[in-house]
């Protein structure tokens, strides 16, 4: 596979307007992610906010990552470890607190599923709570409260001009200790030196060993400009400022016409050939899920057939010690399922049908049956495949045929 990781921003890009990520979106994204390639969540919003996304993507099953607070932390996504950290000195907490009171800004900031702030009524304040799910409370002795070391403030104001005045100031007068820059007209984020997306991105491909020609990101904002750099491939949303879509090497849709999966249909899921596919990597991934619970693993794979075998043990026997039907019927379904997945277009979803078996004789307990798919019709919306299932002495056990419709992405 030529690329290894996708680095996705999350508002305004994976994310369509109602906040949401669409069929066609997660269709995408759980297909490349079969195919091998990792996904990183790359987002200023806080971990808490980010967890309920990268579950809905899968992303503990496939070994994906979190990067929160525009690169203040990396999680692992399939057990919330931090496998990197930065925060902000709470000696400085006072300072910023101090200027904001002066230029009659609101301050808040985060901790676990809380946010605190000197202004709970502010609008702004109240949004950025509900988007994270995050119970508001309020401090109005602000520095007095935070006990604790935060990976970002943020300064709150309709007056950008102000915003910008203090940003500018704070550039050349917390050089060295702190970075400054906008996330929206109305908020200013302070995050510890030397932290963006880009920067930490690079932590993490030293981690795993990932060069930058491996690399995708997608993005369409100012904050996500590094990270685009960085990447071998970088994306541009279609609504994005020209100033982003200069620094992108390619300016896909808009996330209101599912831009993310068009960008990764084209430049990742057309060029997958049955060669690539990372078979060892598809059983890893599968530990958690039915083809693991049972046991199943491919051994091969292409468009026209596709192998796999499953140990008739506790999980798939009948009480009597001998292979179940339904654990048959499973495992042809898992074959049947790849192959057809493997051989579709970038924007097609396959959807199981029907799946109808014979079954022949039986394999017993301490066994390992394997299973051959071979296609029998490939039409336009449809997939018929025929799986015989063979005991370790090559008795035919079933024979099953499995029917795959086709759709479109919508």
């Amino acid at each position: 596979m030529k690329y290894k990781l996708l680095v996705l921003d999350v508002d305004g890009t994976l994310l369509n307007d109602a906040k949401e990520i669409s069929k066609r979106t997660l269709s995408a994204l759980l297909k490349v992610q079969h195919m091998g390639v990792r996904i990183v969540l790359a987002s200023g919003r806080p971990t808490y906010g980010l967890m309920p996304l990268a579950q809905a993507l899968e992303l503990g099953h496939f070994g994906g990552f979190v990067v929160s607070y525009n690169g203040c932390q990396i999680i692992k996504a399939e057990n919330g470890e931090i496998i990197f950290e930065r925060r902000i000195n709470p000696e400085m907490i006072p300072y910023l607190e101090k200027k904001a009171r002066k230029n009659n800004f609101s301050i808040f900031t985060y901790h676990d599923d809380t946010l605190l702030t000197n202004d709970p009524g502010n609008a702004y304040i109240q949004a950025e709570a509900k988007l994270n799910n995050l119970k508001i409370i309020p401090e109005e002795e602000f520095s007095t409260a935070i006990d604790f070391a935060p990976c970002k403030c943020v300064l709150v104001s309709d007056d950008e001009p102000a915003l910008r005045d203090l940003e500018s100031h704070w550039k050349r007068r917390l050089a060295g200790a702190l970075d400054v820059f906008p996330s929206e007209s109305y908020f200013l984020e302070v995050v510890p030196c030397g932290i963006d997306k880009a920067n930490t991105l690079g932590v993490l491909m030293e981690q795993l060993g990932v060069q930058r020609e491996e690399v995708i990101a997608i993005g369409d904002g100012v904050a996500d400009v590094t990270m685009l750099q960085l990447a071998g491939i970088g994306i541009a949303m279609g609504h994005s400022q020209d100033s982003v879509k200069r620094c992108a090497d390619y300016v896909t849709a808009s996330s209101e016409e599912d831009g993310v999966a068009q960008a990764v249909e084209k430049l990742i899921l057309a060029e997958v050939h049955a060669s690539e596919i990372p078979l060892d990597l598809l059983n890893e991934q599968a530990k958690h899920a039915l083809m693991g619970n049972l046991g199943i693993q491919y051994t091969y794979a292409s468009p026209e057939r596709v192998e796999a075998t499953m140990p008739v043990d506790e999980r798939t026997r009948q009480p009597f010690g001998i292979l179940h039907g339904g654990a048959t019927l499973a495992l042809a379904e898992t074959v049947a399922g790849l192959g057809s997945m493997i051989s579709c277009q970038p924007d097609e979803a396959v959807v199981g049908m029907q799946v109808s078996g014979n079954h022949i004789s039986s394999a017993h307990e301490g066994d390992t049956v394997r299973a051959v798919a071979t296609i029998v019709h490939r039409g336009r919306s449809s997939h018929v495949w025929n799986v015989d299932i063979f005991t370790s002495t090559n008795k035919l056990v079933s024979s099953i045929r499995v029917m795959n419709s086709v759709l479109k992405k919508r």
